[in-house]
């Protein structure tokens, strides 16, 4: 193997002139990024509210070419923004749904204010979910949904399948959803172990306010902001770069307040007690369920290297779940990197779509019972 030839002066000019451009697109947008100018707009996909009740909104985004007559219901989390599912055109989770031909439903919880401080795990799993199946179900004259939760938002939805198993609900999907919340390390230890109470953590509106939350997030990550800014640099010449890196940390940043009764419940029934990660069983709102009463099929989609809902707060899922149809799937990144940016797309997304495919009723599909009705008598 030959040496390589020393660099040419007009090699070495090109260089410096190619760093030199790099160096000034660097500068103008750490200009752009320190002023603030020019934040990259987020939820742009088209949507229609359909239902709302307090806070709650549930979005309707419907296929222009529907593929499939069986609506996805998405539940989002208590915690966060839902515009992270609507990030940007070509890096939106609903609207790749949509543009595979589903009819998508997005229901957002909304910021919790003063109003919301009573609300708890029976008010958004049971009552909003309750009216948000019922009015897609009548907005998309089907019979069922398909039902899916991501993070805190598929606990929701398996606490509410499980107290409401006459819902028509053709499946189930939880994305990160963490059913061991032990298991989440920094961000339970401390209301788990009793040196925190929730009481402590409350501001005047009556809720955890939305600081706590980034800082209980933050703490998974101690090493996150550190890396973030290393990346930064590697990559602030890129206009693209930038404005994805604008999108993720303004995403981690703009947290919500969450309601002070569900965190006192979540607390008290979910953390201080492990009944639902051992034996798929919990009380709230006055009432025992079990995920046993859950017979639909069933998918948990996990994160490998999830940091927020480690692989192993999930892990007994499966079991949990009455339905014979019951299974995890585990997918390479983290936990929003299941359904945003480019490998999600390439990988992680194509994968649900085929389940939900797989569950969904064709555009068109009659049943036998519409098919009575209209004929004649």
């Amino acid at each position: 193997m030959g040496l390589r030839p020393p660099s040419t002066p007009g090699d070495l000019l090109a260089a410096g002139t190619r760093e030199a451009r790099l160096a000034a697109l660097r500068a103008r947008n750490g200009i752009r990024l320190a002023t603030g100018s020019a934040r990259p707009e987020v939820a742009p996909t088209p949507a229609d509210v359909v239902w709302s009740r307090g806070r709650a909104r549930l979005l309707r985004y419907a296929s222009a070419t529907p593929r499939y007559r069986t609506p996805l219901l998405v539940v989002f989390s208590l915690v966060g923004r839902a515009y992270i599912l609507d990030l940007a055109p070509g890096n939106s989770f609903v609207e790749r749904l949509r543009d595979e031909g589903f009819d998508v439903y997005l229901l957002d919880f909304g910021v919790a204010d003063d109003r919301d401080a009573g609300n708890t795990l029976d008010t958004y799993a049971v009552e909003y979910l309750g009216d948000a199946i019922a009015a897609a179900v009548e907005t998309s004259a089907a019979d069922e949904v398909n039902l899916v939760g991501y993070c805190m938002g598929g606990l929701l939805a398996l606490l509410g399948a499980a107290a409401c198993p006459e819902w028509p609900v053709r499946s189930l999907t939880t994305i990160a959803t963490p059913v061991d919340l032990n298991a989440l390390g920094a961000l339970t230890n401390v209301v788990g172990s009793g040196t925190v109470e929730v009481e402590d953590l409350l501001d005047s509106t009556g809720n955890v306010p939305p600081r706590v939350v980034e800082y209980a997030f933050r703490a998974v990550l101690p090493m996150g902001r550190v890396t973030q800014y290393a990346d930064l640099l590697d990559g602030m010449w890129s206009e693209d770069y930038l404005t994805a890196y604008q999108q993720m940390t303004g995403w981690m940043s703009d947290q919500v307040p969450l309601a002070g009764a569900t965190a006192a419940e979540v607390v008290t029934e979910l953390v201080r007690s492990d009944s639902l990660a051992t034996t798929g069983v919990c009380r709230f709102g006055g009432r025992t369920v079990d995920l046993a009463d859950i017979a639909v099929p069933f998918r948990s989609i996990v994160a490998e290297d999830d940091t927020i809902a480690p692989a192993a707060s999930s892990a007994m899922l499966p079991h949990l779940v009455g339905s014979v149809d019951s299974a995890e799937v585990r997918l390479p990144g983290g936990h929003v990197g299941l359904f945003v940016g480019r490998s999600a797309h390439r990988r992680s997304i194509p994968l649900m779509v085929d389940f939900f495919a797989g569950m969904s009723e064709p555009a068109g599909a009659r049943t036998i019972e519409a098919d009575l009705v209209g004929a004649p008598g």
